[in-house]
């Protein structure tokens, strides 16, 4: 830190307390004994469960309701979302009156520097990565602390804390820039297709954004990094590179059998073979993400049989392959992917545990850039459905960009495709009419709000 010790401070301030990866932070501060405060703009289930554990939590932007221990400069730290905008009142007071004010993943950093840092990064798919990797190591003898950014349904938290293990699994995010901050004892890299583009202009500068990440891993560990990515990764001396995916790379899978509703691997790798590994959230995309999550706890000294008895006991994360319903009648899902990629990947999963049935999405884009940037894609990985229902773009930090609508990606679908265009209030209204069979809900903004009731809709419907 510059000017301030985590362990001398006594109160913690969020300016966007409620964001998946800012509450880990709260959690952690709290469970340091810290007073915690902070600021969202709006309450959810999140903020209610923070409150409930003791963190001082409002929804109004007034510098009037900051606690008066946090107006103590020189005992208060200061964390910042970068979805905050910099003209934010609060903020704006911290700033004028000379407090530490750090951005979420710098804080990290320093939280994680003294210890091993297990990271995983990329585009897509870190979020059950990292989250399946600190199941495997906090399961076993090894144990780890990990900030994850999603909850975690075998602990119903998104912070796993260890008193004794070195390890930290981090999952580092892209998005400003935020994985240069950490130092990553051992990390995996996902996936590179281009995203936030708002940040970073061009292809070629995310691209560079991770290569420097990858000078970040400290001599004496590893980068395991996915087959056949565009990346050139530029290590430093000592760290050791593999790669990964399903079928080919130093890890992957082989004698794959899905079936059943459920899935078995082999996991194999440099002087490592386990068989018969069953897969606890048996959707075909969790056979990669699983080689990666298997590779890293195996090179932390996880054993086979810890190893396998994780991946078994893996419940999964909410809104990641989330089934809502699943019984002979309907199957209901909802998922956070919100990048084409993603999107294509979880398409193609379903297709393969439901073959014979009509497949229907929900789908929300998420920020006005990325739809401008990519709705050609959001076409293409959209029309591999049966039918699709697009609602209108969630904002999130963002103003509206003219002409930049849903329509854009309704009017590039495939042609024949079933498809329509409603506002998300509706959406309960357009299912009634519909034969449903298997439905997801696809996006990252507020769709998920509409989960409970599209659940209670659907179980009462014939």
């Amino acid at each position: 830190m510059v000017n301030i010790n985590i362990d001398n401070i006594k109160s913690v301030y969020f300016v966007g307390a409620g964001g998946i990866g800012m509450s880990a932070l709260v959690r952690y501060f709290l469970s340091k004994g810290k007073l915690v405060a902070g600021y969202d703009r709006t309450p959810s289930e999140l903020t209610e469960c923070l409150i409930a554990e003791g963190a001082q939590i409002h929804y109004e932007e007034d510098v009037h309701l900051i606690p008066e221990a946090c107006r103590d400069r020189e005992n208060t730290l200061v964390v910042l979302t970068p979805a905050v905008p910099q003209e934010h009142e609060e903020l704006t007071y911290f700033r004028d009156n000379g407090f530490e004010i750090q951005k979420r993943a710098q804080v990290l950093g320093t939280i994680t520097h003294s210890s091993k840092g297990l990271c995983v990064a990329g585009t897509h798919g870190k979020t059950t990565t990292s989250s399946m990797a600190a199941h495997l190591l906090y399961q076993s003898h090894v144990g780890c602390t990990a900030f994850l950014g999603g909850i975690s349904k075998n602990y119903e938290t998104n912070l796993l804390l260890s008193q004794t293990s070195p390890y930290t699994v981090i999952e580092a995010d892209e998005f400003d820039r935020s994985f240069h901050w950490l130092s990553p004892y051992m990390s995996v890299i996902t996936a590179t297709d281009p995203d936030h583009l708002d940040i970073y202009g061009t292809a070629e500068a995310y691209l560079e954004s991770f290569e420097h990440y990858t000078t970040l891993i400290q001599p004496g560990g590893a980068l395991i990094i996915r087959k056949g990515i565009s990346l050139h990764p530029q290590v430093q001396p000592g760290v050791k590179v593999y790669t990964y995916s399903r079928d080919e790379g130093d890890f992957h899978a082989e004698n794959i059998r899905i079936g059943n509703g459920e899935i078995f691997i082999d996991f194999v790798g440099p002087e490592v073979r386990i068989e018969d590994i069953r897969l606890g959230v048996p959707v075909s995309i969790n056979i990669e993400n699983g080689v990666a999550a298997m590779a890293l706890a195996h090179l932390n000294g996880v054993t086979d049989e810890e190893i396998k008895q994780g991946m078994a006991s893996f419940r999964g994360v909410d809104r990641r392959f989330d089934f809502k319903i699943k019984n002979d009648r309907i199957v209901f899902l909802s998922d956070y992917a919100h990048h084409p990629s993603e999107i294509k990947q979880s398409v193609l999963s379903i297709r393969e545990l439901y073959r014979d049935k009509k497949i229907t999405a929900i789908f929300q884009p998420h920020l006005y850039t990325r739809t401008r940037d990519f709705y050609k894609d959001f076409a293409e990985s959209l029309s591999l459905l049966d039918e699709v229902i697009l609602v209108d773009i969630y904002p999130a930090r963002e103003q509206p960009i003219p002409g930049v609508t849903s329509q854009l990606i309704y009017d590039n679908l495939r042609p024949g495709i079933e498809k329509s265009m409603c506002k998300k209030e509706e959406i309960l209204d357009v299912l009634k009419n519909k034969k449903i069979e298997v439905l997801i809900t696809l996006g990252a903004g507020d769709i998920e709000n509409y989960v409970p009731a599209i659940t209670e809709k659907l179980n009462t419907m014939d």
